[in-house]
């Protein structure tokens, strides 16, 4: 094999995650070593990852650089990010929120990712904080497309059985197994107002205490929408639910700014036909208004770059390049704003990523035993 094991990163039942290197480039990668069962083979949910990532090569999006396959054992080779979204609140928010000028910078090249996986029929099924990675140029990037599908139309009939329950849409809640990208663009909103106020906004410990909790900050649906979403999807089961009045979003997340709140009510509809697109998002007043655009400047200048410790030299040119569009003045390293706000924590964040590869990826998804359609 091309690439040389560093240490272990993660293990699960189905596979093992390495930090690695090439011995041809020396670029720093992440091996994950799927278990083949001698009477099985290769898992379902492996071979569907495989394709639909072959396919996939956006900035925004992990790279999956290689596939080496023998008879005993199967390996994906990923391009290595240092930490996940879960871990970059925890060591660099304010209690887990993030500054505005990073949420913004983040939110927007998650709706770039996404929007890119919708545009080429794919809906990723498994939108969380864990699940999206960031590297040290302050990229983020959807990792862990093991829940993946591809769709088409008419859209087919899914598995309800999909998305980490805090981050599940209501409609899949209910039971609807012909969901489309609105399932993912919920879970970009339940994620934009966790970075937001640095806690999930929707904590339920089942399918019906998570409802609740949605209902009590969104409100409960009138009969006609309920009536109008069972149209739509006939296999969504319709119940009593109590009569919770909407709430004003801004005591669920009160540190979001109006044109948050706005975008957060467009990405939180409880019918999913009425929920804004990726695509239509990335334009919203958010993102583009003056008042937005120049909360990315500290003063009259932007904040310098800043790169984490690289003990194996810098990636090729190409790499280091910002592949994709943003508003003006839009930085897309998010690390630098933290240096320029709290310059005292410079230390204290590099520490934490350990030479710049301190985060273990649990985002490569070690578990492969669950396969739904």
């Amino acid at each position: 094999m091309n690439y040389v094991q560093l240490e272990k990163l993660g293990e699960g039942t189905y596979a093992t995650v390495y930090k690695g290197r090439s011995r041809t480039t020396n670029e720093i990668v992440a091996l994950k070593e799927i278990h083949l069962d001698a009477e099985e083979g290769t898992p379902s949910t492996a071979i569907r990852e495989i394709s639909l990532m072959k396919e996939l090569k956006h900035v925004n999006i992990v790279r999956l650089h290689d596939v080496i396959h023998t008879e005993t054992k199967l390996v994906l080779i990923f391009e290595y990010c240092e930490q996940d979204l879960k871990k970059y609140m925890d060591q660099h928010g304010e209690r887990g929120a993030l500054d505005p000028n990073t949420v913004r910078s983040f939110m927007y090249q998650l709706l770039k990712g996404t929007a890119f996986c919708h545009e080429n029929q794919v809906l990723h099924r498994d939108l969380k904080p864990q699940n999206l990675l960031i590297n040290r140029k302050g990229e983020l990037k959807l990792g862990d497309f093991g829940l993946a599908r591809a769709f088409g139309v008419p859209v087919n009939t899914f598995s309800n059985e999909v998305v980490t329950l805090w981050y599940r849409a209501p409609d899949v809640l209910l039971g609807s197994r012909t969901y489309s990208t609105s399932i993912d663009v919920w879970s970009c909103g339940c994620i934009f107002a966790e970075m937001i106020s640095g806690l999930p906004l929707f904590r339920g410990r089942d399918n019906n205490d998570q409802l609740l909790h949605i209902m009590r900050i969104i409100g409960t649906p009138s009969q006609q929408t309920f009536d109008k979403m069972a149209k739509d999807s006939p296999e969504i089961q319709i119940k009593q639910f109590p009569r919770y009045p909407k709430q004003d979003l801004r005591q669920a997340v009160p540190k979001a700014s109006p044109h948050a709140i706005d975008l957060l009510e467009r990405l939180l509809k409880f019918d999913p036909a009425e929920r804004i697109s990726a695509a239509e998002a990335l334009s919203h007043p958010y993102f583009t208004s003056a008042a937005s655009n120049n909360t990315f400047t500290v003063g009259s200048m932007a904040p310098p770059a800043f790169t984490f410790p690289h003990p194996h030299g810098l990636p090729p040119p190409q790499q280091q390049q910002q592949a994709f569009s943003r508003p003006p003045n839009f930085i897309a390293n998010p690390v630098a704003v933290h240096q320029l706000h709290a310059a005292q924590q410079q230390q204290q964040a590099q520490a934490a990523m350990g030479g710049g590869y301190g985060g273990v990826p649990m985002h490569y998804n070690t578990s492969f035993g669950h396969n739904p359609r």
